[in-house]
């Protein structure tokens, strides 16, 4: 039987995927996001506003099923810090909140694999959804949001409400319309703006992927649980191999050490802070991030979810192809994508 959906933050680059499969299956879509909709999708009804505004929460959540809670601050930087707490925590409570009021079945909060890691955390630790840290822990303003607001919908789930937790690791492939910090480094790359690269190691997954993952985990999951939803762990110069195999496009081989990477970031973004407004190159809490090479383990959601994951390879090609489409990409190298 088809089921009435709310998808929190449903014209995000991931929002949009888990909308399209709900649909897919014939289920009874509201998104509830600040954006207004390129083009409307037949039969999705919207509801403009944040998740901040109480009142409109209630409103979107009336008469729902499931609700899938992706809304959130989710750049590594912003102008006004608060707002990653504001829109996080208290839009997070407010969903919540409004959630067990209105008798909703269950609830996917969607987290970061960025509450289970910090700068501090040993290199090249083995990492899943058993991790604990704390507030202190956090890296930077958007970890210190994204922790608080899991701690939300973990304390939702302890008042009995059927809530469970996902963590995706970074997102790739097409759709990327706004064009997150990952895709933004991919293209950036791909436009030869970074001459040298900060080594690290990523944990990268397909967007599609993760999209599926959330309905699998209101199906299977756990309430109180987390799922790990992320696929290949790789370093960032394996990464820009691949690319470089892929599009044919020469990509820097000069490494930078991490101490000069922090020195960069700090002056850029309090340049950005102060005087541009704009988002710095590269954010300081990304580059923190990059100090502890951490590997995650996604064993639970393989075989609790029955969750699977594409090749890396895949979802770049698609990726670079939808970035091609929207002409993001300036001629360099070949410009040839492998076939």
């Amino acid at each position: 039987m088809a089921k009435r959906c709310l998808v929190t933050g449903g014209l995000g680059f991931l929002g949009q995927h888990v909308v399209e499969l709900l649909r897919s299956y014939g289920d009874e879509v509201r998104i509830l996001d600040i954006a207004t909709p390129q083009q409307e999708i037949p039969g999705v009804e919207y509801v403009t506003g944040s998740i901040t505004d109480a009142g409109l929460v209630r409103e979107a959540m009336e008469g729902r099923d499931y609700v899938f809670h992706l809304a959130a601050n989710a750049g590594l930087w912003s102008p006004r810090k608060q707002d990653f707490l504001t829109v996080n925590q208290t839009g997070t409570r407010n969903i919540m909140e409004a959630a067990m009021d209105a008798g909703v079945e269950r609830v996917v909060h969607t987290s970061t694999e960025s509450v289970l890691k910090s700068d501090r955390s040993r290199k090249n630790q083995v990492c899943d959804e058993s991790v604990e840290l704390t507030y202190q822990d956090m890296v930077g303003a958007y970890c210190k949001g994204k922790f608080l607001a899991e701690q939300e919908a973990r304390e939702a789930a302890k008042r009995g409400l059927h809530v469970v937790i996902v963590n995706p690791s970074i997102p790739i492939g097409p759709g990327d319309r706004n064009l997150t910090p990952p895709s933004r480094m991919i293209v950036d790359f791909l436009n030869g703006k970074y001459p040298a690269y900060l080594e690290s190691v990523l944990n990268v997954v397909d967007v599609r992927d993760v999209a599926y993952g959330h309905l699998l985990a209101i199906e299977n999951g756990k309430p109180g649980e987390r799922y790990f939803l992320g696929n290949q762990n790789i370093r960032l110069s394996e990464l820009l191999q691949l690319l470089e195999q892929l599009t044919g496009i020469p990509m820097p081989e000069r490494q930078i050490p991490y101490w000069l990477a922090l020195v960069v970031s700090a002056v850029s973004e309090t340049i950005s802070d102060t005087i541009t407004k704009k988002p710095p190159t590269a954010p300081l809490t990304g580059v923190r991030l990059a100090r502890s090479p951490i590997y995650f383990d996604n064993t639970k959601a393989t075989t609790e979810l029955n969750v699977s994951f594409r090749p890396v390879m895949s979802s770049l090609k698609d990726a670079v192809k939808w970035y091609q489409q929207q002409g993001w990409l300036q001629p360099r190298g070949s410009g040839e994508m492998e076939k």
